[in-house]
């Protein structure tokens, strides 16, 4: 295990660090390609996938490469040429890797949907982007046949078989225009690689549209290089030696056994930039689960492959320490780094994992625009519990006003990124722009700052505290209130699995506080009316926080609204109670 070097180097890393970014970049070649020209590329393990009912198996990154090459010549053969998009809408598999190597290398545009999307989030982004061509396998098939009538542009639509019967059949295969493994069987096993600048667009990833239809954020080659230091950060150097004297984040050998695996979806900005992508680009092996999350699986993934670093966010944290809170019990852990983003993880299960699974977590934040921003490394400065961390070295992070100044410490501003970094020079991290929304793009900049929505106070030591998103924040009589800091004194309590805080609308006092709250299925079982452990919890919130935090109203639910990629969807719940208090006349109708 890591353990922290005692000594706090925040300073030295960020003020001595200096982007090197060449003016050719492509991630294929830097993920895959110059991994399989190794001597030891057929030994060295790329993907390790598995999943429930099919056999794990390991891909080299020789196999890697050359399935990328024979998917690339396949792709040429249908008219993908260089800017072209191409839809992947697959899981954790290992042909997902391939799709991505093999769409990149040609100097086309990788689009990546989530297989949890539906027929109408599919086809508003298949018509937006004006897509071609698509590979799915059986987990969207149906959803992707659904709409092929409403996308004019889509020509083709790939299937790839289930891996499970051990051979290139099941539904998507059969389903789909071509067969994934018929199309690329007989294609040389060569390819020459279209040469890309580092500013090329290589990823169109959609927002998750809060407000509004989602917006296509076009990320180049480059932004990988811009994420490349958060992650060695928040994996406390990823098995290499902290020691090492070579520039940030080209590391050298030697290096420890590491194994990186995540649950985060592969299709959203948390599964491809910050676990796929560097993982492979430093030349490891990342485990593909192609099943769904549970805690037992998640500890079973753990253990059987040695899992050394992961990123995992609070909401599988959280379902984790209820499930097993003395989890070394059960399971032989080798971790040595947790990431965690998306939401605040609060600091019981800050201590959870100190505790518990012995790693001291390294929060971090980012979004799909700017990616990889704030966070901590629990090595090089300490991390304090509930913080956002620092901004990594090579970005000029700060909490800003609505007129685009920096806030003074601990009032509460806007996280943005400066298009410059500390030495003065163009951050490698910056997203090219909304994908034909000009104005969308416009509007995410103040000057040369990049606002990311997401409200935060900088503490007297430079540490960023997560106030919650700008639309998320509310004022209940008259003080505002962000749902955060109450979510997490809830998951303290014993019975509760999960909470989620948004405001009910009151004639009175403009807004209650209320909370929504997942049990245990200990609480659930004993609940009865629910009345005595209402009262409960409004005593242990009280006990804790402001008089004037405390939930005036709690309402169990069997889950939370959740995104595809596992923040809580306060925005749901809070349009739930708008309508309700339309029905009971507290507001006007509609």
């Amino acid at each position: 295990m890591v353990r922290s070097q005692n000594r706090d180097m925040y300073d030295t890393l960020h003020r001595g660090f200096r982007w090197a970014v060449p003016t050719q970049f492509n991630i294929a070649e830097a993920c895959s390609r110059r991994w399989a020209r190794a001597p030891d590329a057929g030994q060295r393990i790329a993907v390790l996938a598995d999943g429930p009912g099919q056999q794990a198996r390991a891909h080299s990154y020789a196999e890697l490469q050359q399935q990328a090459n024979r998917l690339s010549h396949a792709l040429a053969g249908l008219g993908v040429k260089r800017g072209d998009f191409v839809a992947i809408v697959l899981p954790q598999r290992f042909e997902t890797a391939v799709a991505y190597m093999a769409v990149l290398q040609m100097g086309a545009v990788a689009m990546p949907l989530s297989t949890l999307f539906g027929p109408e989030a599919l086809e508003f982004r298949l018509n937006d982007s004006a897509t071609a061509v698509l590979i799915c396998d059986d987990a969207s098939i149906v959803a992707v046949q659904s709409i092929r009538g409403s996308c004019e542009a889509l020509r083709h639509v790939i299937g790839v078989g289930d891996s499970s019967r051990g051979d290139a059949g099941g539904g998507a295969a059969q389903m789909a225009d071509l067969d994934y493994g018929a199309i690329t069987a007989g294609q040389p096993p060569q390819y020459t690689p279209v040469g890309t600048a580092a500013d090329d667009p290589a990823v169109l990833i959609y927002t998750s549209g809060t407000t509004g239809n989602p917006k296509g954020a076009l990320i180049p080659h480059r932004a990988l290089i811009g994420n490349l230091t958060g992650f060695i950060c928040s994996q406390n150097w990823f098995g290499f030696d902290p020691r090492a004297t070579g520039p940030l984040p080209d590391l050298p050998e030697p290096r420890t056994p590491s194994v990186f695996w995540s649950p985060a979806d592969w299709s959203w900005t948390g599964g491809l930039m910050d676990a796929l992508l560097p993982s492979l680009y430093f030349g490891r092996p990342i485990v593909a689960w192609n099943g769904r999350f549970s805690a037992q699986t998640a500890f079973e993934l753990l253990q059987k492959y040695e899992v050394t670093h992961t990123f995992l966010f609070p909401t599988a944290l959280k379902a984790m320490m209820k499930a097993y809170p003395q989890p070394r019990k059960f399971f032989k852990l080798k971790l040595q780094a947790i990431m965690s983003a998306g939401e605040a993880v609060g600091d019981a299960v800050f201590a959870y994992c100190q505790q518990q699974l012995g790693v001291t977590v390294n929060e971090m934040f980012g979004q799909t625009e700017v990616n990889y921003i704030v966070g901590n490394c629990s090595i090089f400065w300490p991390p304090k519990p509930g913080s956002m961390g620092k901004g990594y070295p090579g970005h000029r992070v700060a909490v800003i006003d609505e007129a685009g100044r920096e806030c003074p410490a601990d009032t509460v501003g806007e996280v943005a990124i400066h298009r410059l970094d500390v030495q003065g020079q163009p951050d490698p991290i910056f997203f090219l722009g909304y994908w034909k929304n000009e104005a969308g793009t416009r509007v995410k900049y103040t000057g040369d700052w990049c606002r990311t929505g997401d409200l935060a106070t900088r503490d007297a030591d430079g540490y960023l505290w997560y106030q919650g998103r700008a639309d998320d924040m509310f004022k209940a009589a008259g003080y505002r209130i962000g749902p955060g800091e109450i979510e997490n004194c809830l998951i303290k309590h014993p019975a509760v699995a999960n909470a989620a805080v948004v405001p009910k609308p009151d004639a009175e006092r403009g807004a209650l506080v209320k909370a929504y709250v997942v049990l245990t299925p200990e609480a659930r079982a004993t609940l009865g009316d629910g009345s005595a452990l209402v009262a409960e919890l409004q005593h242990h919130v009280r006990g804790k926080l402001a008089p004037y935090e405390y939930p005036k109203e709690i309402e169990f639910i069997e889950a939370l609204p959740m995104t595809t990629t596992g923040k809580v969807q306060r925005r749901v719940l809070r349009l739930r109670e708008e309508e309700r208090a339309r029905r009971a006349g507290v507001l006007p109708a509609a």
